[in-house]
């Protein structure tokens, strides 16, 4: 400070400076961290999209694919051994829905690293025996349907996509309850959603013949 000034005029100065100082330190300008004062905290970047899965989710990919394979295999059948042009038109309706459902949930398991299920069947795949499928026709059941002709064929069908259909709802249901993949859990919406309808239909058309 000046030593020209008077000796009150220092002093309020001086003063003047002291308080300035303690405000300062009070509002943490000289960067330390005040008391009360939180550390700085470091937000870990969001998950991507195809990270947001858990193994129910690929359970229900690996297990969704073969049986909707199977139900098209099932569908193809009528065109040469069923009667009826409304059981035809049903067999038509399913393969167009379960085919871009196969290569939706095929698209989830390669961006997920996982193993794509080949042909209708999950052996290998660490899921065990296919039979603990719901639904899932064995081979014996699939030689029986392809045995049949006519109206003999017509109902045998309709009985065992019901049941069939029934098994994927029981799986969909099992993936909106434990899954955690978005996309996933609105895929089974949508399989609940269409194969109830279908089921309904299918068991009005066994009635009336």
């Amino acid at each position: 400070m000046n030593t020209n000034r008077s000796l009150p005029r220092r002093a309020a100065l001086a003063a003047t400076a002291v308080a300035a100082g303690l405000i300062l330190a009070a509002c943490g300008s000289d960067n330390t961290i005040t008391a009360g004062t939180a550390p700085a905290t470091t937000t870990a970047p969001a998950p991507s999209e195809a990270d947001r899965h858990n193994q129910a989710d690929v359970a229900f990919a690996q297990g969704m694919i073969p049986h909707h394979r199977q139900a098209i295999l099932m569908s193809d059948m009528v065109a040469a051994h069923g009667a009826s042009p409304d059981v035809r038109a049903l067999a038509e309706k399913i393969k167009k829905a379960q085919a871009p459902e196969i290569e939706t949930m095929t698209g989830w398991l390669k961006a997920w690293g996982e193993k794509v299920p080949t042909g209708v069947s999950m052996n290998g795949m660490g899921h065990g025996d296919d039979s603990g499928m719901p639904g899932m026709m064995d081979d014996q059941d699939m030689d029986r349907l392809g045995n049949a002709r006519g109206n003999a064929f017509d109902t045998m069908f309709l009985t065992m996509m019901i049941d069939h259909h029934e098994g994927a709802i029981a799986m969909a249901k099992t993936e909106k309850q434990q899954g955690a993949y978005g996309p996933a859990k609105a895929l089974a919406d949508d399989i609940i959603t269409s194969q109830t309808a279908e089921i309904t239909q299918m068991r009005g058309m066994l009635r009336t013949g």
